[in-house]
């Protein structure tokens, strides 16, 4: 396999199932940034890569199921957190890889998820995190579902770290520049106000 042959298809999940806590509990996929709910943002940055796009949601379904193929939402209530999300994805998805996202990145760009399929696909068997200095982003990576099983295990072992499990399946790294600005959280009203400029 040469870098050049194009990535395999992969299935997209797009992660709007938490609390929004530090936005005050609101939907946080469905708050406007520059005029648009941030799902909308994210999914048009990948919506010409994959042909089975997921939401994970865990309110306003019929506001989410305009932005996605598929939706899942957590098979335990009380928002238990993302890992959740990740596993519901897992079980959904049609093709061999997942990549994930947060609702909260709208300033990630094409260059970015284009590089993290490339780079994932040179090692298919782990899974793929993206990494800035020091600092893993777990909820930013591509996930092999050959690995399900393994992440059901870590969960019904009382793992609820996404990033602690792909670290013990021998996780790759792509990294990024430090402080990368296409990795912003847009987490509260003053990083949204903060952020004010679409990435490409």
């Amino acid at each position: 396999m040469t870098i050049n042959t194009p990535p395999p298809p992969c299935s997209i999940l797009l992660l709007a199932g938490g609390r929004g806590q530090r936005m005050g509990g609101q939907d946080k996929g469905l708050v406007e940034w520059l005029g648009e709910p941030m799902i909308a943002h994210l999914q048009r940055k990948v919506r010409a890569l994959s042909d089975d796009l997921i939401i994970s949601c865990n309110r306003n379904r019929e506001r989410y199921a305009a932005f996605a193929d598929q939706l899942v939402a957590d098979d335990e209530g009380d928002f238990p957190g993302p890992l959740a999300g990740i596993r519901a994805g897992l079980k959904a998805a049609r093709h061999t890889h997942l990549l994930v996202l947060p609702c909260d990145v709208p300033r990630i760009d094409t260059r970015l998820l284009q590089s993290m399929r490339e780079t994932a696909q040179l090692n298919s068997e782990k899974p793929l995190m993206l990494r800035h200095g020091e600092h893993w982003e777990p909820l930013l990576c591509v996930i092999p579902l050959s690995l399900s099983a393994a992440f059901e295990d870590a969960w019904n072992a009382g793992e609820r770290s996404p990033g602690r499990v792909m670290r013990s399946l021998g996780a790759t790294a792509l990294q990024c520049p430090d402080n990368d600005p296409r990795l912003a959280n847009l987490n509260t009203p003053e990083l949204l106000n903060a952020y004010n400029t679409v990435s490409d």
